[in-house]
């Protein structure tokens, strides 16, 4: 189409029309890439800054997504992330018939903070080791997380992770067959710097910031985790039955 100057609708709103039709009818199917910037401004006729505001009003209804390095996507559906008795990251994924992956971004040993020492039932500066992880699903970044485990009881588990990808097959190596979920806290929130850049979107799109505590087969503390999921690939559903 040739969008029409003069006619008491901005040339922009008249791009922003267009190309959602175009996604309501399917013409770019849910996950498919747009055509970039100077090709849409040459199919409408404007310049990218115009095109780019169109664009900037569909991200922000939830219609497309911009992801950093690879290019405009049509907003897929959401992925079903279940929260039960046992929260697997990797179980989840194959559930729904998605490839998973986990990435140790760092680890380090510090002193517990008075909240971390608070989840894990250590004393406030008790040393913990903190493993950063960033979560794929199809290859695609969707959570990262903060996790943090009493040092004297988990001493190196941040390279045991890195090594075998699977918090859980890490936990095995510490003699822990067995571990359950015994709080979760869900919020909305906009994401930082590193969130942002790890999850390859633009920090004004909100995450689910998610903290929890797993526990042991005694019901001892093991893992207090701070996570963040994108809001545009994830949703959870709770199961208290599983």
């Amino acid at each position: 189409m040739t969008v029409e100057r003069g006619q008491g609708v901005a040339v922009w709103r008249q791009i922003e029309a267009a190309l959602t039709e175009d996604i309501r009818q399917q013409h770019f199917a849910p996950g498919e890439r747009l055509p970039n910037e100077s090709e849409l401004a040459e199919r409408f006729g404007v310049n990218r800054h115009t095109v780019r505001r169109a664009l900037g009003v569909l991200e922000r209804g939830g219609l497309i997504r911009v992801e950093q390095g690879r290019g405009t996507f049509v907003q897929d559906y959401a992925i079903d992330y279940t929260i039960a008795r046992r929260t697997r990251f990797s179980q989840n994924l194959e559930n729904v018939g998605l490839s998973s992956s986990i990435e140790v971004q760092r680890t380090s040993e510090l002193p517990a903070s008075a909240e971390i020492a608070k989840a894990l039932g250590l004393r406030r500066g008790a040393k913990v080791v903190q493993v950063v992880t960033l979560g794929r699903a199809e290859g695609r970044p969707i959570n990262t997380a903060e996790s943090f485990f009493a040092a004297a009881r988990f001493a190196g588990i941040g390279e045991r992770i890195r090594a075998l990808g699977s918090i859980t097959q890490a936990l095995r190596e510490y003699e822990v067959a067995d571990y359950t979920r015994g709080t979760t806290r869900v919020t909305a929130r906009l994401p930082d710097d590193e969130t942002a850049r790890l999850l390859a979107q633009p920090k004004s799109r909100p995450v689910l910031h998610v903290e929890s505590i797993n526990l042991d087969a005694e019901g001892a503390p093991l893992q207090y985790s701070i996570a963040n999921f994108s809001g545009d690939w994830v949703q959870f559903v709770f199961d208290p039955s599983q």
